[in-house]
C-alpha cells in the first residue's frame, strides 16, 4: 500500500513520519534526542502504541476457546496479526506463522523441536562467523549435549560470506545451516537465496536469522528458499517480546511441541495427550496478546509507509553517512560489504567504544557501544568492541551531521 502519484512512488516524507513517534520529541541531557541505535530496537510510532492501548482499555481477555464478546474480540485481532506477519513474509498460510518471544525463541524452536530429536554424535551444523549469539548459543548446546559439531563458514575482511568457500564444508553429515539474513554488527546482506540454492542441491534445510531484514527490505520467504525464517517485533517499530518463526509447513507438522502446557493441546488425559493443529501446536500457555496485536499494527504500518520508500530513504543516510566518517581522523569502519543495510560499526584511534558513546550521549545522540552480542566478530576484526550507529525510516542528515558534531567533540577530548 505504497503511495503512488502518476505511476512515480512518492518519497518518504520524514518530518510527517517523525510526528508518529512521541520518543522523538524529548530532550537528552537538555538536547534534543538524536536517535541512531536502531539496530538494537526501532522506536514505535502511535498506530503500534494505540492499538496495545485499546487492547486493555476496551477487550481485554484471554484468546481461543472464549464465547464471551471480549475474548471472541482478542481472538479476532491476535488472528488477524498472524495474517499481517503471513503477508509480510510472503508465507503461504497463517498455519506456518508461530508466534514466538523473538528472533531468540524461535531459533531455540528450531534447534530443539526441529533438529534435536534426530541429531547424532558427528553430525554438523554450519553457521557463519558473522552471526548473532542467538544464532551460535543454541546450535552450542546442541553439540555439548549430543556430539555434533559447529563449523564455521568464513567471511571476508569487508565482513562478507565467502559463498565459493561455503560447498565444500558441506557434508553427508550437514544437519542445517542458519544464517544471518543482515547482520546487526557489520551491516552485510547476506546472498540468503544463493545460500539457499546451494544448500537444497544437498538437501540441507536453511534457517535465517531475520530480526535485521524486516524493517528495511521486502522479504519473500518462498523466493528465499528458506525453510525456517525467524523474526522480531521490536526491529520493525513494534514491542518488545514479541516475534515470530515462519516454517515450512510439512517440516512443522512433522515436529514435536518443544513447550507443553494449555493452548497447543487438543486433548489430554493422564493415559496420554494429543497435539493441537498448527500454529497453536508450538504456542503453549497464554499468549503475549497485546504484544502479538501490537505487532500485527507494525506490520500494518509497516505496509502503509511502503518498505521500498524506507528501504531508498535509509540507503541514503547510509551513503551519506559512510562517506563524511571516512573524513574523520583515525576512524575506521568495520565491515564494507559491498550490499549493506543501514548499519554503520567504527572505530576510533586511541578511544574506547564505550568512552565515545558516553561523551556522545551527553551531545543528545544515542548511539550503541560494545560487542553487539557478535563476539566472534570482533574477534575476527581483532578488536574488543566497537561503537555502532543504525538508522531508520525516521532519521534525518541533519541528525547525522549533529552525530558527527558530537563524533568530533569526543575524539578531540579523548585523543
Amino acid at each position: 500500500m505504497e503511495i503512488v502519484k502518476s505511476g512515480v512512488r512518492e518519497q518518504l516524507d520524514v518530518l510527517r513520519l517523525r510526528d508518529q513517534f512521541p520518543v522523538l520529541s524529548r530532550e537528552v541531557h537538555g538536547k534534543p534526542l538524536v536517535y541512531l541505535d536502531n539496530a538494537a530496537t526501532a522506536q514505535r510510532p502511535l498506530a503500534v502504541i494505540e492499538a496495545m492501548d485499546r487492547f486493555y482499555r476496551e477487550y481485554n481477555a484471554n484468546v481461543h476457546r472464549g464465547v464471551h464478546l471480549l475474548s471472541v474480540e482478542a481472538s479476532e485481532a491476535f488472528e488477524q496479526s498472524r495474517k499481517a506477519v503471513r503477508r509480510l513474509l510472503n508465507a503461504r498460510s497463517e498455519r506456518e506463522i508461530v508466534f514466538t518471544r523473538g528472533t531468540t525463541e524461535a531459533i531455540n524452536l528450531v534447534a530443539n523441536s526441529f533438529l534435536r530429536p534426530n541429531l547424532k554424535a558427528g553430525d554438523e551444523i554450519l553457521v557463519s562467523h558473522m552471526e548473532h549469539h542467538s544464532n551460535i548459543v543454541p546450535w552450542q548446546l546442541l553439540c555439548e549435549q549430543t556430539g555434533a559439531v559447529l563449523k564455521v563458514m568464513p567471511i571476508n575482511r569487508q565482513g562478507e560470506l565467502l559463498l565459493d568457500e561455503v560447498e565444500s564444508l558441506i557434508s553427508e553429515r550437514t544437519r542445517l545451516i542458519g544464517i544471518v539474513h543482515v547482520s546487526n554488527a557489520l551491516g552485510t546482506v547476506n546472498p540468503v537465496a544463493e545460500l539457499c540454492r546451494l544448500a537444497k542441491r544437498h538437501d540441507v534445510p536453511v534457517l535465517v536469522d531475520g530480526a535485521q531484514a524486516t524493517p528495511h527490505e521486502k522479504v519473500d520467504v518462498q523466493a528465499l528458499g528458506c525453510d525456517f525464517y525467524a523474526l522480531s517485533a521490536h526491529k520493525m517499530y513494534g514491542p518488545t517480546g514479541i516475534g515470530a518463526l515462519w516454517g515450512r509447513e510439512e517440516l512443522l507438522e512433522a515436529m514435536p511441541p518443544w513447550q507443553g502446557g494449555g493452548e497447543m493441546i487438543s486433548r489430554v488425559s493422564f493415559d496420554g495427550t494429543t497435539w493441537n493443529d498448527l500454529p497453536h501446536k508450538f504456542e503453549a500457555g497464554t499468549p503475549n496478546i497485546a504484544g502479538s496485536i501490537g505487532f500485527g499494527a507494525a506490520v500494518k504500518w509497516l505496509e502503509e509507509v511502503g518498505v521500498t520508500r524506507i528501504a531508498e530513504h535509509e540507503a541514503k543516510l547510509l551513503d551519506y553517512a559512510t562517506k563524511r566518517m571516512l573524513e574523520v581522523e583515525g576512524l575506521t569502519i568495520i565491515g564494507q560489504a559491498a550490499n549493506k543495510g543501514p548499519v554503520i560499526s567504527f572505530t576510533l584511534d586511541g578511544v574506547h567504544p564505550n568512552d565515545l558513546g558516553t561523551i556522545i550521549d551527553h551531545h543528545g545522540v544515542a548511539i550503541r557501544t560494545g560487542h553487539h552480542c557478535a563476539m566472534p566478530v570482533m574477534q575476527f576484526f581483532g578488536v574488543p568492541a566497537t561503537a555502532r550507529v543504525s538508522f531508520a525510516c525516521y532519521n534525518l542528515r541533519a541528525e547525522i551531521d549533529h552525530f558527527l558534531d558530537a563524533l568530533e567533540k569526543a575524539r578531540t577530548m579523548l585523543t
